[in-house]
């Protein structure tokens, strides 16, 4: 079996007592059901030592699992509704929704952004089967814009903008909290949290991350961000407000665990994006409005504190 990634935890004191598919759950970022299966096929192992599901844990103990290579199918065309913003011959410009996933991995094989836009076009082929025509990505719950590859000749100019910085990326978030000054830049390397694999954090040794930020409207206990990315690493902005003190509203990995609002997700929206026409050279930006889930929020902050 080909390894390509294993979660390494050390169990703290609240999960002394703890079954281990349970541990892995909470704290290794994987579902429970696929923490059991891991463990019965002999790939979870305990200071060292195989063990199974349902093996309490102690203060101390090192869990290790081995994860095994995703077996993914070719990604199939659906009939999913898209909000295309601009398309041409070369490349295609989307609005994607809250909830929606950018392209099929496991636990969400097929619904995404991907499989519509196979239905509606032909995509580039430089990522694959899974990843056809993707050039960047924005999570599942981040809503908005992104622009989509359709020939191979444009992911690969496309890809080389953003690795030069030349792209336009530009986010609007609310956040808790009042942030001090009008604007600033967050410049801090970001990695994989070393305990919680579903954690991103800024780490000493991770990768060089830079935010620009400026605020947009203040209302004392929350603040309405404008964020332009100079890079892109996963989960860079949620990551990068959480670090200041000021998490996005609804975040659920690193938000404050108490939210006034309801939501489904953290409210960030990719409103702005440009790029040069990868045949033409010409500059093309578009511009999205906010979308109703964040909106909605955004009014009751304003009456609130009227």
């Amino acid at each position: 079996m080909n390894m390509t990634e294993k979660i390494e935890l050390t169990a703290g004191g609240d999960a002394s007592g703890m079954r281990l598919d349970k541990f892995l759950a909470e704290f290794g970022g994987i579902s429970r059901n696929y923490a059991s299966k891991l463990a019965e096929s002999g790939s979870v192992f305990v200071n060292g030592v195989p063990a199974g599901k349902k093996v309490k844990l102690k203060a101390g103990d090192t869990v290790t699992a081995e994860l095994p290579e995703p077996e993914l199918a070719e990604a199939i065309p659906q009939d999913i509704p898209l909000d295309i913003v601009y398309e041409d011959d070369c490349l295609i410009v989307v609005n994607k929704p809250q909830g929606m996933v950018v392209h099929p991995a496991p636990g969400n094989p097929d619904g995404t952004l991907v499989n519509g836009l196979l239905h509606h076009c032909s995509l580039s082929s430089i990522n694959g089967v899974i990843r056809p025509g993707i050039v960047h990505r924005i999570d599942k719950d981040t809503s908005g814009l992104l622009v989509v590859a359709k020939t191979n000749e444009a992911h690969e100019v496309l890809s080389a903008q953003l690795k030069e910085r030349k792209a336009l990326r530009r986010y609007y978030c609310i956040v808790n909290g009042n942030i001090k000054d009008d604007e600033g830049t967050v410049d801090a390397p970001i990695g994989r949290h070393p305990v919680d694999r579903k954690r991103m954090a800024v780490i000493e040794g991770g990768r060089e991350a830079i935010t620009h930020y400026k605020v947009v409207e203040r209302f004392g206990r929350y603040t309405l961000v404008q964020c332009t990315l100079e890079t892109g690493r996963t989960h860079q902005i949620r990551v990068h407000m959480a670090h200041i003190g000021h998490s996005i509203v609804g975040d659920p990995v690193y938000g404050i665990k108490k939210e006034r609002f309801k939501t489904n997700g953290q409210l960030l929206h990719a409103k702005t994006i440009g790029f040069l026409h990868p045949v033409t050279g010409e500059m093309m930006v578009f511009d999205s409005e906010l979308p109703e889930y964040f909106t909605v929020v955004l009014d009751r902050i304003r009456t609130s504190n009227s």
